[in-house]
């Protein structure tokens, strides 16, 4: 007999899958402790995990991994043959629908870009505080991304107008925006996005207490401090409207002790989620609610409430970090909307995080 966490190590499924599949019938242990409710499976039903797992990272509907599964453990193999050819027949199909889609995009896109016309440039200088430049980097470096497939988010955007200075970064799972003031603004409003390694040089230095004067010319962007100067070319990429993602409805908020709450998440349950990392590890997670009391809770595996909010773990403690205050404010829409964490003090500079859709 396997345990539980063995089960779930050799067949490649999460426990809390297995237990997902057990609630459905789909599969179900050999034996449960009728005591403690732990779960126990038999050696042949490896085989049927694995094969289940398989079909799930096809896509298959569970409705159609039941008799699958039924058919492949008895003797109806024609069934079986004839399920997986309908749905590699079904992927094929939106493959196909889905590249028809993509091709009209293009030719779209390809309409709308005039590649013989000059790209503009833009002149522009303005003056911010170093320190709360630099607060501003520290708020947002954390989500950009290091997809090279996306080039347009390996940086930092630098929003600037007659009125302020915003930076924002996202790797798509996240976003983060964070505010400066600016003064001495002379020139039209800029975007720029500002390479990964040249905003860190920017960030180096930012170390003083004075200003920090930014200038864009063409391409070419440039920090002078007191401590010195850094510059270089901006990335040749528009940058997604980011205020347009920010527009959330009101959600319940809940003000959390910021240390208190890191410990929580570190030394509370997680979850095996089907997201995957750059490096193609599974993605821990940590489900969070919003109690009647109005506090934040760190769920147990076993807590199915409809309300619960899954985010991958390292991003949520990324984001207490860049929060970078004793008491920080979680924002909770509806469980498929992004969580917001604000500042108490700051409510312009916040991150969002994306949740991620458990099964049940």
């Amino acid at each position: 007999m396997r345990s539980i966490g063995e089960m779930s190590r050799d067949s490649g499924l999460g426990v809390s899958a297995l237990r997902f599949y057990d609630r459905t019938g789909v599969l179900v242990p050999a034996r449960v402790d009728p005591v403690s409710g732990y779960r126990w499976y038999g050696r042949t039903q490896l085989a049927e995990a694995r094969l289940l797992a398989r079909l799930r990272r096809a896509g298959m509907s569970l409705a159609d991994v039941r008799l699958v599964l039924a058919g492949w453990s008895g003797a109806d193999d024609d069934l079986v043959r004839e399920l997986l050819q309908a749905h590699l027949r079904r992927l094929e199909r939106d493959l196909s629908d889905a590249r028809a889609e993509f091709s009209t995009l293009q030719e779209q896109l390809a309409r709308k870009e005039n590649p013989l016309a000059p790209r503009p440039t833009t002149t522009a200088r303005l003056t911010a505080s170093a320190p709360e430049l630099a607060a501003a980097l520290d708020a947002v470096r954390f989500a950009v991304s290091a997809d090279p497939e996306l080039p347009m988010l390996g940086g930092v955007l630098f929003d600037a107008d007659d009125q302020a200075l915003r930076v924002v970064a996202t790797d798509r799972y996240r976003m983060a925006v964070a505010y400066a003031g600016a003064g001495g603004h002379d020139g039209p409003a800029v975007r720029v996005i500002v390479p990964a390694p040249l905003a860190d040089a920017m960030r180096a230095l930012l170390g003083g207490e004075d200003s920090a004067r930014l200038s864009v010319d063409g391409d070419r962007v440039t920090l002078e401090t007191e401590d010195g100067q850094t510059a270089g070319r901006r990335l040749e990429h528009d940058f997604p409207d980011y205020r347009r993602l920010v527009q959330l409805p009101a959600g319940r908020r809940a003000f959390v002790d910021t240390a208190v709450f890191r410990k929580a998440v570190e030394d509370g349950p997680v979850r095996e989620g089907d997201v995957r990392d750059q490096d193609g590890a599974s993605c821990d997670l940590t489900v969070l609610k919003v109690s009647d009391d109005g506090a934040v809770v760190v769920c147990d595996d076993g807590d199915d409430d409809a309300d619960q909010v899954a985010l991958n773990r390292a991003f949520l403690l990324d984001a207490l970090a860049a929060g970078d205050r004793d008491r920080l404010i979680l924002e909770f829409g509806v469980p498929t909307a992004p969580v917001a964490i604000r500042r108490p003090d700051d409510e312009e500079s916040f991150s969002l995080l994306m949740p991620v859709r458990l099964e049940h």
